[in-house]
């Protein structure tokens, strides 16, 4: 890979493949990670539990086969109830952080419903809760060596511009930009990256279908159905202002990740060459992006 291009990984959930219940048609790692080097990315994220082998000699040995290395993950944690402690779970899963050299770990605030078509309201006390957690994981993390970041998320009790704004103001957690969600959520990418480039972790690339997302933005539309109606669009194809994101990090020196994402559901074994064209049509984007931006 050309060296003055910045680091350019994969995620599962642009095949499709989610931890969701029911989210739709589950492509083999097989299939997923192999299409992954032929479009050239360099590393995969982890993918929901069971896509790669959670043995870490045996997650390390796939990711060899493969000529992939590993970033880290989406780790969906509870973070606001009492009484329940995130950090065991946190402590075992770095231990295979270790093992395969990922290091950047990606947290979201889940509701503890399935799927992210609604969320509660989260009192004083729980954000308090949530921050605290947020912190401590943080602190747990950099113990390791590994990068802990937030990923506002659609769905979650950190979703829009207002939420958003409080962790960055209250809690030491860098931020994992997912341009697609912070867009859906009504936080404007581009705009939080020239506010906050410091605070920038990682990166989800992705991007999205303005229309759809205010369908979402007013409950007209389910987040799960803007997916399926294919509110995630390839780079370059949506409303997301890539060239901005790219430009305001590199003047901050951003030497992280950019992941591409685009979520997707499939119905059935894909018949052509499926979910891959449109990751193709990404990374060259994203490719002419940074070329443009060094």
């Amino acid at each position: 890979m050309d060296t003055q291009i910045p680091r350019i990984a994969g995620a599962p959930i642009s095949w499709g493949v989610c931890e969701v219940p029911d989210w739709g048609y589950q492509l083999t790692p097989e299939r997923v990670l192999k299409e992954m080097r032929e479009v050239g990315l360099a590393a995969t994220e982890f993918g929901p539990e069971g896509f790669l082998p959670g043995e870490p000699a045996a997650m390390a040995q796939v990711l060899a086969h493969h000529d992939l290395r590993a970033v880290g993950g989406f780790t969906p944690l509870l973070l606001h109830v009492p009484g329940h402690d995130p950090l065991p779970e946190v402590d075992t899963l770095l231990e295979s952080y270790a093992a395969s050299g990922a290091d950047v770990l990606v947290l979201s605030a889940v509701t503890g419903q399935d799927g992210y078509d609604s969320r509660p309201e989260l009192d004083a006390d729980g954000w308090k809760l949530l921050l605290s957690n947020l912190d401590r994981l943080t602190a747990l993390a950099a113990e390791r060596g590994v990068q802990a970041v937030l990923h506002p998320h659609v769905g979650t009790m950190v979703e829009n511009g207002e939420e958003v704004q409080r962790v960055l103001e209250h809690s030491a957690i860098a931020l994992c930009l997912d341009t697609g969600h912070l867009l859906i959520g009504g936080t404007d990418p581009a705009e939080l990256t020239r506010q906050a480039p410091e605070r920038i972790a990682h990166t989800h690339m992705k991007d999205v279908d303005a229309t759809l997302a205010a369908k979402v933005q007013s409950g007209r539309l389910s987040y799960t159905d803007a997916v399926r109606d294919g509110m995630y669009r390839p780079l370059g194809a949506g409303d997301v202002d890539v060239q901005a994101i790219v430009s305001h990090l590199g003047a901050r020196g951003y030497d992280g990740w950019y992941v591409l994402e685009q979520d997707t559901i499939l119905t059935e074994e894909p018949a052509g060459k499926g979910p891959v064209d449109d990751v193709w049509s990404s990374a060259e984007y994203l490719r002419s992006v940074l070329r443009d931006a060094h």
